[in-house]
């Protein structure tokens, strides 16, 4: 099975950003539904994989994605 969702540490790699503020922009993305799509389990933050990557594609992840959130 394909990886379906990103954690906020490969996220965090991907993105060559500090631990504080990877969980700064993913706690940000959730609380504002913006820029991608934020999945809250428990305490756990989880990123799906094609939100994200369109985000980072430079597409409106969001547009597409809102179905995700229904």
């Amino acid at each position: 099975m394909d990886k379906q969702v990103y954690t906020v540490t490969e996220m965090q790699q991907i993105l060559n950003i500090g631990r504080e503020a990877a969980y700064r922009f993913v706690g940000d993305a959730y609380k504002n539904k913006d820029p991608f799509v934020v999945l809250k389990i428990g305490k756990s933050f989880r990123i799906p994989k094609e939100s994200f990557d369109r985000w980072m594609r430079g597409e409106n992840a969001m547009a597409a994605d809102s179905n995700i959130l229904q």
